[in-house]
């Protein structure tokens, strides 16, 4: 079941505007800037702001370990994100434009490495990760297209965007309360079970790998998104705004399917996303409907998002530098935007054998990467961890002989005492016999007994018993 606290609302709440924001300036920057260049400039425009809010991601880190106070910081970033987006609405010069575009790009990437920082922190831990991903991704999606479809173009929607960017910051601050309590957290919730588990990948190797996966799959999506367009600019198909509608969709469902049994099969089911896409491209290239494509490419986006989110935030609290990790995913996704999407749109016009090659062999990457981050290694259960930890527990507790020998340190027996202690509590044996056993007189048994029992703040025998044996 979803349920969430206040920490964990704000901090949807935020990832949801940062997807809203970021996708909504992301269209008004581009129908501004195509009023003054041509569509090859509009898409190098594009490449170079999507850069700056990679540069953003990654720079959140060192800004916020240098500002201090992270609600300051956000405040400052909102407020020149949205001077920056008056200067795209007000200026007629692309040039003057493409810089506050990545001005804009750049501070809306630190705001969302802040957005994503809090979701990890609030969601750690939670069996409800994928869930919250998947809404608010879908909700920031929803934003966007009421937005688009319902607000006016222009000043209008410009300022739409400048109350979300503000929304943003407030949110993204609020989850500043429970910086303190991370790293205990962190160590609360640290999961035994991936240091116990044989060949379980190191943190930082399994981010080496998925950051891999996160860029192969950016570029199967890219070249089924290019087929779709491809087909919609020949009049295959229309391509409208409400299909956007099942990137809601397809999150929502993400996520609830993600989380099942504690996110086992999440790897599996993206696997499975994966090779339905693939399988979308060579039909399609094949003479196949491009609807088909249209259809998977919504869908598939969706559960990519919500994947490549779920899995960056699950990863970061690990991490020596979580606050560069939990955004990771979108950084990446970013980055793969602009430097894939002209090298695919290429590809796609180069011909079917071309295109279905560059498939399979995407495909057989794709398949390699997942096995290298583990996502084919079924993760362990409460259950599991549970046995796990009691195993753990038990190889770190001290022995039956360490323990008598810490009790005898602890009470400073003498060795004779120690002698006639380890002698009474080994079974019943009447006094007198223990005397005989240890060649010495019943009268000197019991003054070591007593000398032993006011050491050990025992009084009888079967007390000393149970305090020699731990009981």
């Amino acid at each position: 079941m979803f349920s969430v606290d206040r920490q964990s609302l704000q901090s949807l709440s935020a990832l949801a505007l940062f997807t809203f924001a970021f996708l909504g300036s992301e269209f008004f920057f581009d129908s501004r800037i195509g009023l003054l260049v041509s569509a090859e400039g509009v898409v190098s425009a594009q490449a170079m702001i999507l850069g700056a809010s990679v540069v953003g991601f990654l720079a959140y880190a060192l800004i916020a370990k240098v500002a201090g106070g992270r609600r300051a910081l956000c405040a400052v970033e909102a407020i020149g994100a949205i001077a920056a987006l008056a200067t795209i609405a007000a200026t007629g010069s692309a040039l003057t434009m493409q810089i506050a575009g990545c001005i804009a790009f750049f501070l809306l990437g630190s705001l969302g490495a802040e957005a994503h920082w809090s979701m990890a922190r609030a969601f750690e831990g939670s069996p409800s990760l994928a869930k919250g991903a998947g809404a608010a991704y879908a909700a920031g999606i929803l934003l966007q297209f009421a937005n688009n479809q319902f607000v006016p173009a222009g000043m209008t929607s410009a300022a739409v965007l400048c109350v979300g960017i503000a929304a943003l910051a407030v949110f993204a601050a609020a989850g500043e309360q429970g910086c303190e309590t991370a790293g205990q957290k962190q160590q609360a919730n640290a999961d035994p079970s991936q240091q116990a588990t044989p060949g379980a990948a190191k943190p930082t190797i399994r981010a080496v790998w998925l950051l891999a996966l996160v860029v192969l799959l950016a570029c199967v999506f890219s070249t089924l998104d290019n087929v779709v367009t491809l087909a919609n600019a020949q009049g295959s198909i229309s391509v409208e705004t409400w299909p956007r509608l099942f990137l809601a969709a397809s999150g929502l469902a993400a996520g609830a399917l993600f989380d099942i049994r504690e996110r086992r099969y999440m790897g599996f089911i993206m696997f499975a996303v994966t090779v339905l896409s693939t399988i979308s491209i060579l039909a399609v290239e094949a003479g196949a409907s491009p609807v088909i494509g249209l259809i998977v490419f919504y869908l598939g986006s969706g559960f990519f998002v919500t994947f490549f989110t779920t899995t960056f935030l699950q990863l970061a609290p690990h991490m020596r530098t979580p606050q560069l990790w939990a955004g990771m995913g979108r950084a990446a996704n970013n980055l793969c935007a602009f430097t894939v999407s002209g090298a695919s749109m290429t590809l796609t016009q180069s011909g079917i054998a071309a295109v279905m090659i560059a498939s399979l062999i995407l495909f057989v990457l794709v398949s390699v990467a997942f096995v290298g981050a583990g996502l084919f290694r079924l993760p362990s259960t409460v259950g599991e961890r549970e046995a796990i930890k009691a195993g753990l527990a038990a190889a770190a507790a001290p022995t039956l002989e360490e323990m008598q020998a810490e009790f005898i340190s602890r009470s400073s027996l003498t060795p004779r005492e120690e002698e006639v202690l380890r002698a009474v509590t080994a079974d019943e044996r009447p006094l007198k016999q223990v005397a005989d056993d240890l060649g010495i007189s019943l009268r000197m048994v019991q003054r070591h007994l007593t000398n032993i029992y006011s050491k050990t703040d025992t009084q009888t025998r079967a007390g000393l018993t149970r305090a020699f044996f731990g009981k």
